[in-house]
C-alpha cells in the first residue's frame, strides 16, 4: 500500500480502491486499509466511487441494493471504532424494483449517517474503451437535491464522478456555502487521461474550495478499467497529493484559514453575475 503524506499533519484521507464484484470482499479490503490510517483526528476518510461493489450488470447492484442497509450498518461501525468520518463515496440505495440510486453517504465518527447525496449527471456516453457505451441512466435513477453539511473539516460539498464536467452544480455547491467538494469517481482511463486533472483543477479555482477526489484504479473482475490518480487540490488550485496508480491512500491538511485568505483577496462568489439555474 502506498501512503503519501505530504503536509505532515493530515485530516482528509482519499483512498484508492481497485473493487470487486462481491461487496464483502470490498469491505474487507476497507477494513484492511482503515488499520494503516494517519494518527491525527478529526479524520476524514473519502472512498471511491462504486466502492462497495462494481459489478458486471445493473441487475447484480440491484440485489446489492436489496441488501444495503447491513453494509450502512458496519460503515457506522467502522466510523465508531476507528473515531473517523467516512464518505462512503457511492452505494447502490434502492428506488423501485428496477433501479437505484448512486448514493454518496457521510457519516460522523459517532457513526451517524449526517449526509446522502444522490448522484445528479448520469454517465451516458460511448467511449474508446473496451466497454464502448454506457448508459447508467437504464438502471439508476437521478437524484435532485444540492447537499452542502457542516463537519469539523469544514462545510462539504457532495458530489460524484461525472458531475465534475458540470460547473454549475460545483457554482451552486460553492454558493450554499461549501469549502470542501468531495468527487469520489471511477473515471475511464481515455477520459481520465484527457479530462480528469483539468476539470479537478478547474473546478477548485473557479469554487475556491479543496477538492478531494477519491478514484478507483486498475482492471476490475467485470473488465472495466478505472483511471486512478486520486487527488487533493487546494483552494488556488495546486496538487497537495497524488495517487496516480495502484492502491493505497493520499492525505492532506485542509487550511481554512488559507482558503477564506484565497477568497477575501478574490472575492469570485461576489463578482459573479451570471446564476446558473441548476435543474
Amino acid at each position: 500500500m502506498n501512503n503519501t503524506d505530504i503536509l505532515g499533519t493530515s485530516t482528509i484521507v482519499a483512498l484508492q480502491m481497485c473493487s470487486g464484484q462481491n461487496p464483502d470482499d470490498n469491505i474487507a479490503s476497507l477494513k484492511q486499509a482503515l488499520k494503516t490510517l494517519p494518527a491525527t483526528r478529526p479524520l476524514l476518510v473519502c472512498l471511491p466511487e462504486a466502492f462497495l461493489v462494481f459489478s458486471k450488470s445493473a441487475n447484480d447492484t440491484l440485489l446489492v441494493a436489496k441488501q444495503v442497509e447491513q453494509y450502512k450498518l458496519q460503515l457506522s461501525e467502522l466510523c465508531q471504532h476507528h473515531n473517523i468520518w467516512i464518505n462512503a463515496g457511492t452505494m447502490p440505495e434502492p428506488f423501485n424494483e428496477h433501479k437505484y440510486y448512486s448514493a454518496s453517504h457521510l457519516y460522523n465518527n459517532q457513526g451517524e449517517l449526517v449526509a446522502t447525496y444522490n448522484k445528479i449527471h448520469l454517465f451516458d456516453v460511448n467511449v474508446d474503451d473496451k466497454t464502448g457505451r454506457y448508459r447508467e441512466s437504464d438502471s439508476t435513477q437521478a437524484g435532485n437535491d444540492v447537499v452542502v453539511v457542516d463537519s469539523p473539516f469544514g462545510k462539504i460539498g457532495l458530489t460524484v464522478c461525472y458531475d465534475l464536467r458540470f460547473s454549475g452544480l460545483f457554482n451552486e455547491l460553492a454558493r450554499q456555502g461549501a469549502e470542501i467538494i468531495l468527487v469520489p469517481s471511477a473515471f475511464t482511463v481515455p477520459t481520465g487521461q484527457a479530462h480528469w486533472q483539468p476539470l479537478l483543477t478547474a473546478r477548485a479555482i473557479e469554487t475556491q474550495c479543496y477538492v478531494i477526489a477519491a478514484a478507483q484504479y486498475g482492471t476490475h473482475e467485470n473488465g472495466r478499467q478505472t483511471y486512478g490518480h486520486s487527488i487533493i487540490i487546494s483552494p488556488w488550485g495546486e496538487q497537495l497529493s497524488v495517487l496516480p496508480s495502484g492502491v493505497g491512500f493520499i492525505s492532506g491538511h485542509v487550511d481554512l484559514n488559507q482558503l477564506n485568505k484565497i477568497r477575501r483577496d478574490m472575492p469570485v462568489q461576489s463578482h459573479q453575475r451570471f446564476r446558473e439555474h441548476l435543474l
